[in-house]
């Protein structure tokens, strides 16, 4: 399928519908992605209500947004990845682990900044 992205004003809207249609996809497939989603949405309020200045509510909520971000891209890794072949594959494994392991270090950068922040 190709898209035609078009220019000026009316790509911006094709480019909004198709990012859209991302977050859809990961919110309808990915059972990960609505975790942290869920993760999100529990702790975005605190994160506006605990942090102090504006640096430090950035750096709560960006530090969330980071995750839902990687996940996005994880799964669309593992997409390609299965697109490709359903196979076992030394490869395969490989690039969905380090995707899974980029996940993980955003959790943990989560864990770290409200630490930080919050002590």
């Amino acid at each position: 399928m190709v898209k035609k992205s078009g220019t000026g004003i009316d790509r911006l809207f094709k480019a909004f519908g198709w990012s859209m249609s991302g977050l859809k996809a990961a919110f309808t497939q990915e059972t990960a992605f609505r975790q942290e989603f869920l993760l999100c949405i529990i702790l975005a309020p605190l994160a506006l209500y605990l942090g102090e200045t504006g640096v430090e509510k950035a750096l709560l909520l960006g530090s969330l947004l980071l995750v839902l971000i990687v996940e996005l891209l994880n799964s669309a890794v593992e997409a390609t990845v299965d697109r490709i072949s359903k196979d076992q594959h030394e490869l395969a494994g490989q690039a969905k682990d380090m995707g899974s392991a980029a996940v993980f270090l955003s959790l943990l950068n989560v864990m770290i900044v409200w630490l930080l922040i919050l002590t």
